[in-house]
Formats: C-alpha cells, structure tokens, sequence
C-alpha cells in the first residue's frame, strides 16, 4: 500500500530517509507504518536497522500496539524500559518484541492533516532516547509526511 501522493520513487526515498536517521541518531531500530487506504489496520512498511523480516507481517488494528495508539491519539508516544513500564501485556506491542527493543519513540504522521502514520526509533540496548533524539525524530516524521503528501 502506497498513499496516492507517493511518487513511484517515493519508495525508496523513504528507504533512504529511514537509513539516514537510523545512522544520523545511532539508533539500533527506524520504522515507518502506516494505515491501510482500505480499513482501520495498520502495518509497518519500512525499517532500517531491523534485525529480521518480521516487521513485515505486523499488522495491529486501529488504537492497538505503538503504531495504531500513535494514530488513534494523534500524539507521539515513549516507551521505556520494555516490558517492563508499558500499559496492558507485552503482546500488544509485536514490533518491541519482533525487534527486541527496550526503548521507543514513535511520532504520528499525518496525510492531508490526519494521523495515518508513525515514525518509530528505537533502541535494544538500555539507552534511552533523549530530548534531542526525540526532536530529530520529529523532524525527520514532517520531512516523511512532505514525501508521502506529494
């Protein structure tokens, strides 16, 4: 699934776009989801830094797991410590446990000024992500919606 604004090199721009953060934050873990065109699921579609193919088969509903919480509020979202300080089972979050992270950031992304996606950095060593890493990531989820917006 590709957004309608997303050129038909858009792909790997956002590959790129992916890779670049991931080196620019040393991050272990950068992820793109976004909600399927034709229902409320979400699925992740793009990942640098991932340890396996796993995150392709993810698919969390609408107000489930980091992607679909993220979208559902409209509001980025921290994870910590995982899974040790989250909210509900470990479960229900598929992409912490398909990556091992201990560390989250995950901000929304809008299309057309409504949340239908998430930007995740993570980490699977015991480093949190700091302020500044947080503003990176930020900035690097307007500079996606730009490339997904067209």
């Amino acid at each position: 699934m590709e957004y309608k604004g997303c050129s038909p090199g858009g792909s790997a721009l956002i590959d790129q776009a992916c890779e670049k953060v991931l080196t620019e934050l040393d991050c272990n873990f950068v992820g793109l989801a976004l909600q399927n065109t034709d229902g409320p699921d979400v699925r992740w579609h793009y990942a640098a830094g991932n340890s396996n193919e796993k995150y392709k088969r993810i698919t969390v509903r609408y107000g489930k797991g980091i992607a679909g919480k993220v979208i559902s509020t409209g509001r980025p979202m921290y994870v910590e410590n995982f899974p040790e300080y989250v909210a509900g089972k470990a479960l229900e979050y598929p992409i912490m446990l398909a990556e091992a992270l201990k560390y989250a950031y995950a901000v929304p992304i809008h299309f057309k000024g409504i949340p239908k996606g998430v930007f995740l950095i993570g980490n699977r060593s015991g480093q949190p992500i700091n302020e500044n890493k947080q503003n990176t990531a930020r900035n690097a989820a307007r500079t996606l919606e730009l490339k997904l917006n067209g």
